[in-house]
């Protein structure tokens, strides 16, 4: 076995701060028995997770989109692409996992295993905690030692050993630097959901409470958000009803695959066409840079944000250049600048098209989300409509949702059920 000699009987300190961390200084036992469970796949969906309560979604569904990567990018959608052995899920769970664990980890060469011996230990929150056990893994050897000890993700507490495992190798210091306030414990005490700076750690690799591109300021605070183009995606309810703005670097992920929030649970959306993702271009970087001269979120700047504008897009920024843009791109003297007229001046032959027809599926961890109660992944073919008007659909939430990233889509499902994001 690839391990480092140590192991401790009991938690060590550090490892006793991140459960607090976790769970905060008082813990309901209810809520602790729902995170309670390993990675079990459904018998109906051999690649699917089955989520069995409330709250572990922002551990299972970040885990499930990374299941998704590997599929995505190593078979093809004409391809039996969902038929797979207990081996095979094996592999893919340790693949998701390792995935997970190395972005977290980025720089650092011994992980800390956090796991029991007694695969029956008593599932009660205090004595639980008393029987963990940490064993150091170098990081060259992690697909590995994975593949060896992969009964512990599958056992009871597969779900919170690997939480605890990702965050320990992590380590206190940063966990501490990106979640910022520390009054908020990872997991809800009343409803046992896992907190955004939570699901940005499994998807991200980063436990920052914020969706946006990048760190912001404001009202002189330094707010800490997405810091790069991520492998999976994300989109939230919670944009449509604005309580929050994410970023490009989540709704343009590496790969066609995002979580998706509702206001009490996470699923996820995925597709094998790859076009509906792209490396980040000049023009996204334009777009992204618009929106920090653009206050109020309109889709446009004052003329007088031109020249920093383009300042700090290195391009021409002379006054009479600037005199001239803003003569073409604001003819009536209204004093704005819309962003496509902006881009379309600029950076129209990067414009990156979005396929107007595309399959995508869904999948919802919950079997009673799920038709007839069985987790499986839920297909539909998507159109990009033509038009100028938004249609808002109050009672269709994965519309809503998705509409924040396709403004004008339309799905129509196998079966004529529109999967639930709750």
């Amino acid at each position: 076995m690839a391990a480092i000699e140590e192991q401790q009987s009991v938690p060590d300190r550090e490892l006793e701060e991140i459960i607090k961390l976790t769970w905060g200084l008082q813990v309901r036992q209810d809520i602790f028995l729902r995170w309670t469970q390993g990675f079990c796949f459904s018998d109906d969906e051999p690649t699917a997770l089955v989520q069995f309560e409330g709250g572990p979604c922002a551990v299972l569904a970040p885990m499930q989109a990374y299941i998704i990567k590997y599929i995505i990018n190593n078979k093809f959608i004409d391809e039996d692409w969902k038929k797979v052995e207990y081996d095979d899920q094996n592999r893919l769970l340790c693949k998701a996992a390792c995935d997970i664990l190395c972005q977290a980890t980025a720089g650092c060469d011994i992980l800390k295993f956090v796991h029991i011996d007694d695969k029956e230990a008593c599932p009660e929150y205090y004595q639980f905690h008393s029987v963990l056990k940490v064993e150091q893994v170098n990081k060259d050897n992690l697909e590995t030692f994975f593949s060896n000890n992969i009964s512990f993700m599958r056992d009871t507490f597969g779900v919170l050993l690997f939480l605890y495992t990702v965050m320990h190798s992590k380590g206190l210091v940063k966990l501490k630097e990106e979640i910022g306030d520390l009054e908020v414990s990872l997991i809800d005490k009343e409803f046992g959901y896992g907190s955004q700076s939570l699901i940005n750690m499994m998807i991200t690799g980063r436990a920052v409470s914020n969706v946006f591109n990048n760190d912001q300021i404001v009202a002189g605070l330094k707010l800490q958000g997405i810091e790069k183009q991520s492998e999976i995606g994300f989109m939230t309810l919670l944009e449509h009803l604005r309580y929050c703005q994410v970023g490009t670097y989540l709704k343009n992920p590496c790969n066609p695959i995002w979580v998706l929030g509702s206001d009490t649970h996470l699923t996820v959306l995925f597709s094998f066409n790859r076009n509906l993702v792209s490396m980040e271009t000049q023009a996204d970087i334009a777009r992204r840079t618009f929106k920090l001269f653009d206050e109020g979120g309109n889709n446009f700047i004052s003329t007088q944000s031109l020249k920093p504008l383009l300042e700090k897009l290195d391009l021409v920024s002379d006054e009479e250049y600037v005199n001239l843009i803003c003569s073409k791109l604001d003819s009536e003297g209204l004093g704005i600048i819309l962003l496509p007229s902006f881009m379309d001046e600029f950076f129209s032959e990067q414009e990156v098209r979005t396929p107007d027809v595309f399959i995508v599926f869904h999948y919802n961890g919950q079997p009673r989300s799920n038709p007839n109660s069985k987790v499986t992944y839920i297909e539909g073919n998507a159109v990009i409509q033509e038009s100028d008007v938004i249609c808002i659909s109050e009672d269709n939430n994965l519309q809503s949702c998705l509409q924040s990233k396709w403004s004008f889509i339309e799905i129509q499902w196998k079966g004529g059920v529109t999967p639930s994001i709750n």
